[in-house]
Order: structure tokens, then sequence, then C-alpha cells
């Protein structure tokens, strides 16, 4: 595996001012994350996992410390030139799978293609639907989907523009334990065929130890930090 860093958090810090004060959401966190490598977050709720994502994204501002990003400084670009950054090496997915409700399977995943000016956009997204086993939905909308299948398409549009890094925030979270498998089995399979660096915010520890690295938050503190030996 290679030793290039997809991520690297130094010492980062999040206070958000309260009525009672200054309240620290996350405390001095530094860790690494090697190009596809696959990571969970875990914690119970309130530790901070989803403030952590937000970080590693660049979608909000650490009070102090940095985040690399594919050996870039996140936050020494501004806030285009972090969603430019973010456009080019990130996909995302969501427990609530984020889908357009007046846009069908196919358009979907159209989208990010076409935001990018992909050529061929219609044959690969059609090319992704069907490896996720959803050919016979093409021109269903959202409504028409159950929630597995949902995910099925939001999984097909994270990966249609071959993203270095997936981040997910919960992603098997409104599904049944038989669908949550499925779509944990398919998410790992495109991550190896892809190479892609995979990020998990999770409460599935079954689904955390199937990570090479567990990053476990406690009162926004990592008070663990775990590899697998495979």
């Amino acid at each position: 595996m290679s030793d290039l860093l997809a991520l690297e958090a130094i010492h980062l810090k999040k206070e958000v001012n309260t009525n009672r004060g200054t309240l620290t959401i996350l405390n001095d966190l530094s860790f690494s994350i090697p190009v596809a490598q696959t990571v969970a977050i875990v914690g119970v709720s309130g530790s901070g996992k989803s403030t952590l994502l937000s970080l590693l994204a660049g979608l909000d501002e650490p009070s102090s410390g940095s985040v690399r990003l594919m050996g870039e400084a996140l936050f020494a670009l501004n806030e285009d030139g972090r969603a430019k950054l973010r456009g080019q090496t990130m996909g995302f997915i969501f427990q609530s799978f984020q889908l357009l409700g007046s846009m069908n399977a196919l358009e979907n995943v159209m989208v990010p293609l076409e935001l990018k000016g992909i050529r061929g956009a219609e044959q690969k997204a059609k090319s992704l639907l069907n490896r996720v086993g959803l050919s016979d939905r093409l021109y269903h909308y959202p409504r028409q989907l159950s929630g597995g299948e949902q995910q099925r398409v939001a999984i097909a549009r994270a990966f249609a523009t071959t993203p270095k890094i997936l981040l997910a925030d919960e992603p098997t979270g409104n599904l049944d334990a038989q669908t949550a498998k499925q779509i944990t089995d398919l998410m790992f399979e495109l991550n190896q065929e892809h190479q892609t660096t995979l990020v998990l915010v999770t409460h599935d520890e079954a689904l955390s130890q199937r990570c090479h690295q567990v990053l476990r938050l406690a009162a926004g503190q990592l008070v663990h930090e775990g590899h697998l030996s495979s």
C-alpha cells in the first residue's frame, strides 16, 4: 500500500460559543489516513463524529489546527478554493440519501458527471447503476424506490466521478440489518475496485471492524486509534 496520505489531521480543534461559555467539540486531534485505506469514525452521539467529517471535507473550519487533503493544506485555501479541491477529490454518501426528488435514478447519477463536463455521462451512469443492481430502476424516481435502492443510487452517484476520497455519514443508519449489510458489502467492493479512500462515520461496530483503521471519539477526544493487521 502506498504511504501517500489521503487525509491528515494536525492538532485539530473545534470550539463554539454558547450562552454558557465556550464548548469544545473536538480537542487536539491528530491522525493520518493513507491512500486507499478504509477508516471508521465511531463514538456515541455527541462525541464529535459528524463535526470531524465536516472538517475533513473543509465544509466547516477548525478553531485551530489544520487538515491536509491529498497533501494540500485545506484551510490555507479560501472557501472557493476548498470547494474546488473538494470537487476534484471527494465524493459523499449521506444517511438520508440526498437524492433529487425531481430526477430519476439515472439523472441523479448523471448530475456530478455533467457538472464536471465528463463525456458519455449517460452511459457511465447506466453502467454504475447496473453495477449496484439497479439496471431495472433507471427511470424510477426516489419516491418509487425503497430505502436500500435509494442508497444504492446514492452510492453509484458518489462513485460516478471516481473520487480519490469518499466520505460517508451513517450510510446504513436508515436501513434494516439485511439491507445495511448489502449496502456495506457494495461500498467495500466498489472501494476495492476503485482504490478509493473510504472514511465512514458509523454507530455500527460490525461495520467499523471491517475497516483498516478505527478512530474512536469520546467527548471530542481521540481515545483510540486502532489498526487491523491485514
